[in-house]
């Protein structure tokens, strides 16, 4: 999700839903010690309860980077040992951890120490030449021991040599039934599903087994879908927002960024999947993908798009 949850978009699906937890797109150590730190960790209050997804193998490096997120008001720093991108496989980052569950543990257990929040692991449920039940286990329980409570289980393996970010959301097939046998056999532990969730109602049948579920790339390309998350997941009794309604709100929050010398399509990027499959669906996505480079008057066509959304 590199590049894609943002604190716009974050902003976004909160409007959304105001109880699913947001994680932030994950940020390498190198970046958030060495770069604008200030740009990753800028978010709206309104985005809690909200997480730090990092990338890195240092402990001393993540138990730093997490104490910047506690002093920023983060409610967890989570770790990924789940991207199988080749940029962060030669960095140590992202799912070739699974084979260094010591490593890991140790990442864990100083950034622990280092902050008050909870540290928790989104992992895959295996690397290729790792790929055992047994040996995810190993993994787990080494993790565990370094006082871990909380994984996000991607159920696909991730083969590092020879297939692209996209094609291991894609080929490797899904596993739910080893991310489920993980949860039987560590019932102590909260075990939150990842990989290939459509659903809301997936989600509820999911949730029979697991902890929690985390949506991804689903929720980005179909933002709409959040928007019974509070009614039919929290138990919430209140109005689903309506898709003008969402962007509606935005609305202030864009003009702000206009102030501020931003352009609109930082943010409107963002929302184009609230448009689907109705008549005027294709010209709201053309008004804030194309026009919106073109307008001198970015609000008006902003008004524009949220008449299209009316009624749908």
């Amino acid at each position: 999700m590199m590049d894609w949850t943002d604190r716009h978009c974050r902003y976004f699906l909160r409007q959304l839903s105001s109880q699913a937890l947001l994680y932030t797109e994950m940020v390498t150590t190198g970046a958030l010690l060495h770069g604008d730190t200030q740009r990753f960790l800028r978010y709206h209050d309104c985005e809690h309860p909200l997480a730090l997804q990092l990338g890195g193998s240092n402990p001393a490096d993540l138990a730093a980077c997490a104490r910047l997120a506690q002093r920023h008001g983060y409610d967890e720093v989570n770790l990924n040992v789940g991207c199988p991108s080749d940029r962060v496989q030669n960095n140590m980052i992202g799912a070739c951890l699974m084979g260094h569950p010591q490593l890991v543990a140790d990442c864990v257990r100083t950034m622990r120490d280092a902050v008050d929040i909870p540290v928790t692991v989104k992992h895959r449920i295996g690397i290729n030449g790792r790929d055992s039940y047994a040996e995810l286990c190993e993994f787990v329980g080494t993790v565990r021991e370094a006082g871990c409570t909380s994984f996000t289980v991607h159920a696909r393996i991730a083969i590092l040599e020879g297939l692209s970010p996209k094609e291991n959301r894609e080929i490797p097939p899904l596993r739910y039934e080893i991310a489920a046998q993980l949860k039987q056999d560590f019932p102590d532990l909260e075990i939150i599903l990842n990989g290939g969730i459509k659903t809301l109602e997936e989600c509820q049948q999911h949730l029979q087994t697991f902890d929690g579920v985390m949506l991804g790339r689903e929720a980005y390309h179909n933002p709409y879908l959040l928007a019974q998350v509070d009614q039919l997941l929290f138990g919430l009794d209140r109005p689903v927002i309506t898709r003008a309604e969402t962007l509606t709100r935005m609305r202030p929050y864009i003009e702000q960024h206009l102030a501020e010398g931003g352009a609109m399509h930082h943010i409107t990027r963002h929302v184009l999947g609230l448009a689907q499959g109705f008549p005027g669906a294709r010209r709201f996505r053309q008004l804030l993908s194309v026009d919106v480079h073109k307008t001198t008057d970015p609000l008006a066509l902003l008004d524009q798009s949220i008449e299209l959304l009316a009624g749908h």
